[in-house]
């Protein structure tokens, strides 16, 4: 879902909420509209205009408040001009959670102009039943005229592309005086100079104000990166409620909710059971089944592809456990490990549960379609080659749909195609417009391609109907007429008789 701004914004669950002395965001629609503004740019969007301003007026776009269940993405296009070239001031991304405060900016941009339109990626990870909502926030500053734009804000079902997102947290157990440790990780593609920022915000009731911890990555890892956060164990730290991670790196888990319990002083293998495969699984540890001695104090499940070499565990600490950030349409191999009491009490892993994740959407249609050769009969498409991390699954297939209009009837069809990058359409009408997409589809959705129009080239005319040449003979000469061919194939410039 989203919104392109194409009609009005209220239709998408949108809502403005009026700034200072009228500072808002308008829908601008300059096809209906033209603007002779060179700052302004082209289309249909949500835009403030900062002329004028004072510094630090705010305006609000409202998103509709979510409840996507899971890792996902939300993408969107930003545009800051100034006649000038100076910053027509900054916009802001919030994340309100369950209602609560509005909190810190999980996105922002400021002291720039763009060249044109440029795209940003929200990552967010939330769980049933917790909601939020996106806020767009812009920012004026005195003398700084310009504009600030946003257009086609999408809720993906998919994780980002670029944007790390953050792994489940798990509950901690300490005792008093000793540190509680929670590993805090992040999954996604890292540049070297990411940042992870965790912040914690506690009941009032138990400890007034808010930690707020930076956590730097040292270095890119092509998987995952992991933090670790250590709390003093003096105190109770019940985090029940809003729990949030929020990232320079743009990335938020929402709705994420361990539990740090202090509490007063005071060899094992088993298989799992599957519960719903998707790209994620859930898992049911069988730590009834046991071979050796208890009494069992941890349970763990490694998991691994089955085609790689790579393995991690996680700690679980219920009875049923959420593997996600799997990747789609692979098989994995999943073990439980069980320790008991003592040093050396972690046994080896149990039998291996194989199972393979479904299919997931693509995450987009063919991208730079266009045609290299165009004949009276048949043209040639071409397009940018995707992989398996485009279609987000091993089986899927790639269609053309065109159509056209011949003598007042509509013709429509589709051909499956089994070429990687281009694709011949041929038995076509000469001097015909066209209009087509490729479409890529698996078990789980179908993307497509932008519309592309195109006119065939003209080909040899047909012949003139025989049954249409009349005429008759006068004293110096003969009088002849005809119908035009049945089949043009363009335009006709010449006869000859």
């Amino acid at each position: 879902g989203g919104c392109s701004f194409d009609e009005h914004y209220s239709n998408c669950g949108y809502s403005v909420a009026l700034g200072t002395n009228g500072f808002t965001w308008e829908q601008i629609n300059t096809w209906e509209k033209p603007t002779m503004d060179p700052a302004v740019p082209t289309g249909s969007f949500m835009m403030v205009n900062s002329s004028g301003r004072a510094s630090g007026q705010k305006a609000h776009l409202l998103l509709p408040t979510l409840k996507e269940n899971d890792t996902h993405c939300i993408d969107f296009h930003y545009y800051l001009s100034s006649r000038d070239r100076s910053s027509p001031g900054s916009l802001n991304v919030y994340v309100k959670v369950n209602g609560g405060p509005q909190g810190n900016p999980i996105w922002n941009v400021s002291g720039v102009v763009t060249e044109g339109w440029v795209k940003a990626e929200l990552a967010i990870s939330t769980f049933w039943p917790h909601f939020y909502q996106v806020i767009f926030e812009s920012v004026s500053v005195k003398g700084h005229p310009g504009y600030i734009a946003v257009d086609e804000v999408r809720v993906l079902a998919h994780p980002c592309r670029k944007a790390p997102h953050f792994l489940r947290l798990q509950n901690v157990e300490v005792n008093v005086g000793q540190n509680a440790t929670f590993q805090c990780i992040a999954g996604g593609k890292w540049s070297q100079h990411d940042k992870l920022w965790l912040q914690v915000k506690k009941d009032a009731s138990l400890c007034e104000g808010q930690v707020g911890v930076r956590l730097f990555s040292q270095a890119p890892s092509a998987r995952t990166r992991g933090q670790d956060l250590k709390l003093p164990g003096a105190v109770r730290l019940d985090v029940r409620k809003p729990f949030l991670m929020e990232g320079v790196i743009r990335a938020r888990a929402v709705g994420q909710s361990p539990s740090l319990e202090v509490l007063m002083d005071s060899l094992a293998v088993a298989a799992g059971v599957m519960l719903g495969p998707a790209t994620y699984l859930w898992i049911k540890p069988n730590a009834n089944s046991i071979i050796g001695d208890g009494p069992i104090i941890l349970k763990e499940v490694e998991y691994r592809t089955t085609t790689g070499n790579w393995a991690e565990t996680h700690i679980v600490d219920s009875p049923n456990y959420k593997l996600w950030h799997l990747d789609p349409d692979v098989e994995y191999e999943i073990r439980v490990l069980l320790t008991r009491p003592g040093e050396g009490g972690t046994g080896p892993p149990g039998p291996p549960l194989t199972t393979r994740t479904k299919c997931a959407d693509p995450v987009h249609g063919p991208q730079n379609v266009e045609v290299v050769d165009i004949r009276s009969r048949q043209l040639t498409l071409q397009w940018e080659p995707f992989g398996y991390a485009v279609t987000r699954c091993h089986s899927y297939n790639l269609t053309v749909q065109y159509q056209y209009v011949f003598n007042q009837q509509k013709f429509e069809a589709e051909e499956l195609i089994q070429t990687s990058s281009h694709y011949t359409l041929r038995g076509l009408r000469p001097f015909m417009t066209i209009r087509l997409r490729l479409a890529l589809s698996n078990p789980e959705g179908k993307m497509e391609s932008e519309e592309l129009v195109v006119q065939t080239e003209e080909d040899v005319p047909g012949p003139v109907p025989l049954e249409s040449i009349q005429g008759g003979p006068f004293e110096e000469k003969i009088y002849v007429q005809w119908k035009p061919p049945n089949e043009t194939n363009g335009i006709i410039t010449l006869y000859e008789v």
